[in-house]
């Protein structure tokens, strides 16, 4: 199995609030990264996967946000997407383009691997148009960089922890 297909059963897990996937994330989190995670047991999504090279691998869907999920994973702190014609680069636009048309925020999920503690991130990308509860979640979240020459950059340290986004989320 993939790398990448591993880590998107385990963020899809979260995202559904299974017990089990839970259960071996939390294990290295502080306590307050802990009680964030758990707190997706209050709100979970259901999470469906998603078929083929859209640029979107999951779709969380919940009775007040549906959020297409592209999930990235590396060693190092960095995802690069190739600023003339890449493939992620590509996706990206692809993705942006389609969010902002149809008033969704799209999400990026960075995890790192061989991290202990929180080892997800979360980004998202520049669009216009989003209203309601879904601007204020999208003016919250960091934004994928872009370089000069209009390239993505993915900085897991900028991001926001999974488990800060699981407890905005779930705010009652």
């Amino acid at each position: 199995m993939k790398a990448s297909s591993i880590y998107e059963r385990e963020l899809k897990g979260i995202l559904q609030a299974d017990k089990k996937t839970l259960e071996k994330v939390i294990k290295g989190c502080d306590e307050e990264e802990r009680e964030n995670y758990l707190s997706i047991k209050k709100r979970p999504f259901m999470v469906i996967r998603a078929a083929g090279s859209f640029g979107v691998d999951l779709v969380a869907i919940r009775s007040d946000f549906s959020l297409p999920i592209e999930v990235k994973s590396s060693s190092g702190k960095k995802i690069t997407f190739s600023h003339s014609g890449g493939r992620a680069q590509e996706q990206a636009e692809k993705m942006r383009k389609e969010c902002e048309r149809a008033g969704l925020i799209p999400i990026y999920a960075h995890r790192l691997k061989s991290y202990r503690g929180d080892a997800w991130k979360v980004f998202t990308l520049e669009i216009d148009g989003l209203e309601g509860r879904a601007a204020l979640l999208y003016e919250r979240i960091p934004k994928i960089r872009r370089t000069a020459r209009g390239g993505y950059v993915m900085e897991w340290e900028k991001g926001m922890k999974l488990s800060d986004f699981i407890a905005l989320l779930c705010v009652d």
